[in-house]
C-alpha cells in the first residue's frame, strides 16, 4: 500500500516562498505520475501541478504557471512543489497525490492515493 505524508507547509508572508515535499513509502512511486492539489473550506480539491514518473513531463494549473514548480527525487521516494511569489490566495491545504500509471493527469478522478495534506497560508 502507496502511503504520502507531505510536509513544509507553514505561515508565510505575501511575496516569500516555501517548498512541500511529499515522501512515498513504496518503491511502486518510481512508476507513478505524481500530482500537488489544494483545497480551502468549502471549495473543491483543486489541480496544482503534475509530474510523470520520469520527471521529464510536467503540467501546471494557469494560476500557478511561472511561480510553482514541481520536481522529483525517485532515488528518495519524493515528489517536490517549490512555491515562489506566494500570494494569500495561494492559502490552501496542499495535497499530493499518486497515480497508478506514468502518465500525467489534472483530474481529481486521475489520483488513486492521496496524503494527508499540509497547511499553506500566506498572510498580507
Amino acid at each position: 500500500q502507496v502511503q504520502l505524508v507531505e510536509s513544509g507547509g507553514g505561515l508565510v508572508q505575501a511575496g516569500g516562498s516555501l517548498r512541500l515535499s511529499c515522501a512515498a513509502s513504496e518503491r511502486t512511486f518510481t512508476s507513478a505520475a505524481m500530482g500537488w492539489f489544494r483545497q480551502t473550506p468549502g471549495k473543491e480539491r483543486e489541480f496544482v501541478a503534475a509530474i510523470s514518473w520520469s520527471g521529464r513531463a510536467t503540467h501546471y494549473a494557469d494560476s500557478v504557471k511561472g511561480r510553482f514548480t514541481i520536481s522529483r527525487d525517485n532515488a528518495k521516494n519524493t515528489v517536490y512543489l517549490q512555491i515562489n511569489s506566494l500570494k494569500p490566495e495561494d492559502t490552501a491545504v496542499y495535497y499530493c497525490a499518486a497515480r497508478t500509471t506514468s502518465y500525467i493527469g489534472s483530474s481529481y478522478s486521475d489520483y488513486r492515493y492521496w496524503g494527508q495534506g499540509t497547511q499553506v497560508t500566506v498572510s498580507s
